[in-house]
């Protein structure tokens, strides 16, 4: 939980946020490589792949017609262009990382859901799973941005073991490899994971709910700063920057009192 404060606006209190270009592009782009496998593996071309992109776009627009906003005073239509030609790069960049006439995913945009033993529900969509002919697994997960740098990979990491901890708990096999794959550096980085990974990923996740679980009890979210703090929709309402969140809308009570 990078920010337990961002947390509480969202889920606790849903309060909206703008769209992004950025976040947008991301979907865009998603969208368009998963629709590429529907044609058959020869036909797979950086320039079939492109050519998907304004269809796509007109699909995101009918189901989420408030992206719409994104280029409301661009009159000329500048910016549009300038956008849909960075998707289109990114598009082609991929096509530089993975050969998609070599592969046929076993699943695209998979949502996948476990209960724990606790009692914790997990749940969450995977790019892409590719199968090996013995059976092992790949998890593979699209990035539009860069890489980070080591010193900051931790929670992309994270996020991919969350997606192995999800699928060995459904399916009892320890994912082989787990795959990122950054369009905006033309990096992949991967990472094979052991029971034991898991299993330390299962715990800190436990413990994570047990800290939300408190915090909505005693309603004691707190802001945690760090750079992502100059994209946040919230500032206003944000004690970091001057600002006061709206009354709590949950019932307080003393923690342990139940």
């Amino acid at each position: 939980m990078q920010c337990p404060l961002l947390y509480r606006f969202r889920v606790i209190d849903k309060l909206p946020e703008k769209p992004s270009e950025a976040a947008t592009r991301g979907t865009l782009v998603h969208a368009v490589l998963e629709r590429l496998f529907d044609a058959p593996a020869v036909e797979r071309t950086a320039p079939r792949a492109k050519a998907l992109i304004p269809g796509q776009w007109d699909r995101l627009l009918e189901s989420r017609p408030e992206l719409a906003e994104l280029f409301a005073q661009d009159a000329d239509g500048e910016r549009l262009a300038g956008w849909l030609a960075e998707a289109e790069r990114l598009v082609e960049r991929w096509f530089s990382l993975e050969d998609p006439t070599r592969l046929e995913p076993a699943e695209r945009e998979l949502f996948v859901e476990t209960e724990l033993e606790s009692g914790l529900r997990l749940r969450g969509v995977i790019d892409r799973v590719d199968v090996a002919p013995t059976g092992e697994v790949r998890i593979v997960d699209y990035k539009t941005g860069k890489a980070p740098r080591p010193e900051y990979a931790d929670g992309a990491r994270f996020q991919m073991s969350f997606y192995a901890l999800v699928i060995w708990r459904l399916k009892r096999v320890v994912p082989r490899r787990l795959q990122l794959v950054y369009l905006g550096s033309g990096e992949v980085i991967t990472y094979d994971p052991v029971e034991a990974d898991l299993e330390r990923v299962e715990r800190k996740l436990l413990a994570l709910w047990e800290a939300i679980r408190l915090a909505t009890e005693t309603g004691d979210w707190r802001p945690r700063p760090t750079k992502l703090c100059g994209w946040c929709d919230h500032q206003a309402l944000c004690p970091e920057f001057g600002g006061t969140p709206p009354v709590y809308p949950l019932t307080v009570g003393v923690p342990g009192s139940a």
